[in-house]
């Protein structure tokens, strides 16, 4: 007996294919037309590097969700244990391009090393063995030029660096998010270890350490991505931050000339800096460095607050145009590497690694995507 469904379905594919020819034959030039204006022209993620954080190595559940996603830039340190050298220098050849060939084993390539091993405490603060640091960084400069990694994201906060007071407050829904309230830390003994520190010690200290290896990082085409100071307060029990405003990214920018002495644009430390009458304008500041092509590296994310008192925000949920923001990216030309940075922690995720909540990345990344496909659009 014929099944007079099956017989219907046929039908109707063989209707579908023949409908479908027709479009095809009768109105190909339109849709061709159609295409070039909105899809030809309209390069994926306006052409940035869209990548992940990682900085506990491979996570499963992370990267699979980044590779669904198609979002296969890993950015984070090397660890020799990921290329099964544990004991190995870190700035040695054979570790980085283990490290490399895991993450390519993965289906992501390694495009930014966000806190670089040998370069501490010693050079941040003029210490008697800093060359010695110097020296392995510049080892390591070498090395990751072999195997084609050209970005690193670096900071000047030395024995404190990233900080906050709370990992868990409230937010959005019941989200957590970090804080960080200056009054917290008034209190705190001051770290005397190092003996006096000042500002300016840090700024000479920086300036040694840019003589020493911006040359270095010309010859082997490596791009140094100055992360600012977070929170960027005058210090912090005593020790002395000096990336704490744009004057001196200025200034930074000004110690040694050259287009492989950089800046990591993180927004929400920019947004953070300034007072409530006096905060950093993100567009114009992304125009400024932009047009000085000094933006190798962006962490897009958001605050309310200012420097002393801020908390972190979902993507839509702070206090910048993040659609001007993103603008500003494509408007300077920038195609460099890109990545949501310190997510509210969402409902049924761990807050065991506070702002890497995996479900705030996926929202992250939503809502980015969205806004590059918005900006590249508007702008034919």
């Amino acid at each position: 007996m014929t099944n007079p469904r099956r017989k219907f379905i046929k039908k109707s594919a063989s209707l579908a294919a023949l409908s479908m020819a027709g479009i095809s034959a009768v109105h190909s030039r339109d849709i061709k037309t159609w295409s070039g204006k909105t899809l030809a022209n309209a390069e994926k993620d306006m052409g940035l590097q869209m990548c992940l954080a990682y900085f506990w190595g491979i996570e499963p559940r992370k990267v699979a969700l980044a590779r669904q996603m198609d979002v296969l830039g890993a950015v984070g340190g090397i660890n020799p244990g990921m290329a099964g050298l544990q004991g190995e220098k870190p700035w040695d050849k054979k570790v980085i391009r283990g490290v490399k060939e895991a993450w390519k084993k993965e289906g992501l390539t390694l495009r930014v090393i966000e806190g670089p091993p040998s370069l501490g405490t010693s050079t941040k603060l003029g210490l008697a063995d800093r060359d010695e640091e110097i020296g392995n960084f510049i080892t390591f400069m070498k090395n990751l030029s072999l195997e084609g990694v050209d970005t690193i994201c670096y900071n000047w906060m030395p024995v404190i660096s990233w900080a906050r007071t709370t990992l868990d407050r409230p937010s959005r829904g019941g989200a957590l998010v970090s804080a960080f309230d200056m009054e917290d830390v008034l209190e705190r003994e001051k770290i005397t270890d190092y003996g006096e520190l000042n500002h300016q010690k840090m700024w000479d200290n920086l300036e040694y350490f840019l003589k020493a290896a911006v040359p270095e990082a010309e010859k082997y085409g490596i791009r140094l991505a100055l992360h600012p100071d977070d929170p960027p307060v005058d210090d912090i029990q005593g020790i002395p931050r000096i990336m704490t405003s744009v004057d001196a990214f200025k200034k930074l920018l000004d110690l040694y000339p050259s287009p492989y002495n950089g800046i990591t644009f993180c927004q929400g430390s920019f947004a953070s800096m300034g007072n409530a009458h006096d905060g950093v304008d993100i567009p114009a500041a992304i125009r400024y460095f932009g047009q000085k092509e000094a933006i190798h590296f962006v962490h897009f994310r958001d605050v309310r607050g200012h420097k002393t008192n801020f908390e972190e925000t979902f993507h839509d949920d702070g206090k910048t145009d993040m659609f001007e923001a993103m603008k500003c990216y494509y408007e300077i030309g920038f195609k460099g590497p890109i990545r949501p940075d310190h997510v509210p922690t969402m409902a049924s995720d761990s807050n065991d690694k506070p702002g890497y909540s995996t479900i705030g990345t996926l929202f992250a990344i939503g809502y980015m995507r969205g806004l590059m496909e918005g900006v590249t659009k508007s702008a034919q």
